[in-house]
């Protein structure tokens, strides 16, 4: 199983990395995205120490998780909120399976979650039958299309305007060369009645804040305040890395969200949910739930150094800098998380042996590590889960061979000089051309060697 997703990612990428069509699309979205971040983050007075602050925020906050997700539960539920703490997958598709029952529900909204992605949850309630609406725009085209989502913050950056406008005519009858405006206009047509209808909201959050008990959402399209607040019944899927100490901390948060994950100074739409509807209020649902999800991310606090990848705030900067990513795009990954803090978490979410490749997928060029707002040493971690994959021998009896025989090699001066550039070359041809692809050269390696030619200059 994991040597087959190891194959099927080299087969994919090798065939994406070569795709124009699928290169000029990216491309040029990331290059809008390139223009926006750069003209937001000069916002700042100051990034680097803004950085600085909210990687401390997050450090102190996981280092100690137990303690807020605790003052998070008891200040959500003395407002009328149930926590549901759900250890796998199949624990929060069970309890939201059971709410659903309860409620008797049949049509369900929802808003953009990457939690609910991870669990799968639309595959799961269409197999009970049960109708589930996206209503973000990039997410509902993605659903239309039956695919997962390209990239989590822009779901369907892959995709340029004919190809949406063709999909839109097969399935709504709408103009073949119909504008982004009556595209929006026609999914907005479409949605609006589904909230009306819809008996229970499910969305996501981007912030859990212990001190008042609320989950913050953050987005552009004003479809999670809809889906939060029409249906009697709300249902949050929740990380729970994703907690942060104090209200206050969103003044830090949610510009530095903004800025690196869409260029903007700040989102539309920032809406807090602290419960259901309270007395005095005039909207918003009769029960609310939020499922605080594990789903191996225990696994990964569990890391001394490598647990760095909970303070993920899911902007996708690391993504759009990176030169893996922007050459193979999402899909290619087979995860949830793609890119490199995909590569970084995926192997503890779901095991080093089914997806140790990835941590191979960088070029370790650093990129993102400079872009991340939340100062994550991404490349370095990429490192430790290499050097975790060996140390739990999940490599092949081969390459362990290999890198013995190297090693031993390498450290005796003499057995590297014995050998000329010939026999280096002949062996490099022999043994490593498929590694090194077939497209590029391999390096010719000189005839003789620094030390040789150190030597004999000194002879001279």
């Amino acid at each position: 199983m994991a040597q087959q997703l190891a194959d099927k990612f080299l087969a994919e990428s090798a065939v994406k990395s070569f795709d124009q069509h699928h290169r000029d699309i990216i491309n040029s979205s990331i290059d809008k995205y390139t223009t926006a971040f750069n003209r937001s983050v000069d916002k700042f007075f100051d990034l680097e120490n803004s950085k600085k602050k909210a990687n401390l925020i997050k450090w102190k906050t996981i280092e100690h998780l137990d303690r807020y997700l605790l003052d998070f539960e008891a200040n959500f539920t003395k407002r009328g909120g149930k926590i549901i703490w759900a250890n796998d997958a199949a624990e929060a598709q069970a309890e939201i399976d059971r709410i659903l029952q309860l409620h008797q529900a049949k049509l369900i909204i929802k808003s953009k979650s990457m939690a609910t992605e991870e669990i799968e949850l639309n595959h799961f309630l269409k197999e009970k039958q049960i109708e589930t609406v996206e209503s973000d725009l990039g997410e509902f085209i993605i659903q239309l299309l039956n695919q997962k989502p390209y990239h989590f913050v822009t779901p369907a950056m892959h995709l340029n305007r004919e190809e949406i406008a063709r999909l839109f005519h097969e399935k709504f009858k709408t103009p073949l060369d119909a504008t982004a405006e009556q595209l929006t206009a026609k999914a907005r047509e479409l949605l609006r009645e589904k909230y009306t209808q819809a008996d229970v909201g499910i969305s996501g959050a981007n912030f859990l804040i212990a001190d008042t008990g609320s989950i913050a959402i953050t987005e552009n399209e004003g479809n999670a305040r809809l889906t939060t607040t029409f249906p009697n019944v709300h249902i949050a899927v929740v990380g729970i890395e994703k907690i942060i100490p104090s209200m206050q901390d969103l003044d830090l948060f949610w510009p530095l969200l903004a800025s690196h994950g869409t260029g903007q100074n700040l989102t539309v739409y920032n809406t807090i949910l602290t419960g259901p509807r309270q007395p005095q209020d005039t909207d918003g649902p009769q029960e609310m739930y939020v499922i605080l999800l594990d789903n191996g991310r225990t696994n990964l606090l569990a890391e001394k150094e490598q647990r760095q990848g909970l303070y993920c705030i899911r902007c996708g900067a690391c993504l759009n800098v990176c030169p893996i990513y922007q050459n193979i795009g999402g899909h290619t990954y087979e995860t949830t998380y793609q890119g490199p803090i995909g590569s970084l978490i995926s192997p503890h979410f779901h095991g080093m042996k089914e997806f140790k490749h990835l941590s191979y997928a960088s070029s370790l060029c650093g990129k993102c590590t400079e872009v991340c707002p939340v100062g994550i040493d991404i490349q370095k971690m990429l490192l430790l889960n290499r050097k975790a994959a060996v140390e739990q021998q999940l490599t092949t009896g081969t390459e362990a061979k290999a890198w013995k025989g190297f090693t031993y090699v390498i450290q005796r001066r003499k057995l590297i000089d014995f050998f000329g550039g010939k026999w280096k070359n002949f062996f490099l041809r022999n043994f490593f051309k498929k590694a090194w692809g077939q497209h590029r050269e391999l390096p010719k390696i000189a005839d003789k060697s620094f030390s040789r030619q150190w030597k004999e200059h000194d002879k001279s």
